[in-house]
């Protein structure tokens, strides 16, 4: 065995933080009785990189039948819109509306407030090395980053 505890495992780091400040990050969305899913939904959007409920699913790693909870949801708050594929009318199209731009832009804005708060006590260099470094592995996982 080697003398490596299971807390400076980077599993474990990225684990434990990752949990934190994701229920901060749902703490934040609370004001729009919004879950982070449903952001993400929202970003999936305004990406570009899905339309489809199917795709989404696929793009966002969960069930599709999560989607179109999400989906349900935003459609109710005037977020998104469901249109039928004109090539398929069993496919249905979900798009942002100007009132899901700005809820994101909102929740975006959430987001930046938090990194703010993690990255306090992180000189600059080190702030854009972590920023770099998680890019890295996202990407690496096959996660969607900007480039």
């Amino acid at each position: 065995m080697n003398d490596v505890k299971w807390t400076d495992t980077l599993s474990f780091r990225l684990g434990a933080v990752g949990a934190l400040v994701a229920d901060q990050y749902a703490e934040a969305l609370a004001v729009h009785d919004l879950k982070p899913k449903h952001v993400g939904l929202l970003g999936v959007l305004d990406s570009g990189l899905a339309a489809s409920q199917l795709e989404i699913a696929k793009l966002m790693r969960v069930a599709p039948s999560l989607v179109v909870s999400l989906a349900d949801r935003l459609e109710s708050m005037g977020a998104i819109e469901r249109l039928r594929d004109p090539a398929d009318r069993r496919r249905q199209i979900l798009s942002l509306t100007g009132k899901g731009r700005d809820l994101l832009a909102e929740c975006t804005a959430k987001a930046l407030a938090l990194d703010a708060n993690l990255a306090a006590d992180l000189t600059s260099s080190q702030h854009a090395a972590l920023s770099e470094a998680l890019g890295r592995l996202a990407a690496s996982l096959g996660l969607p980053v900007q480039g």
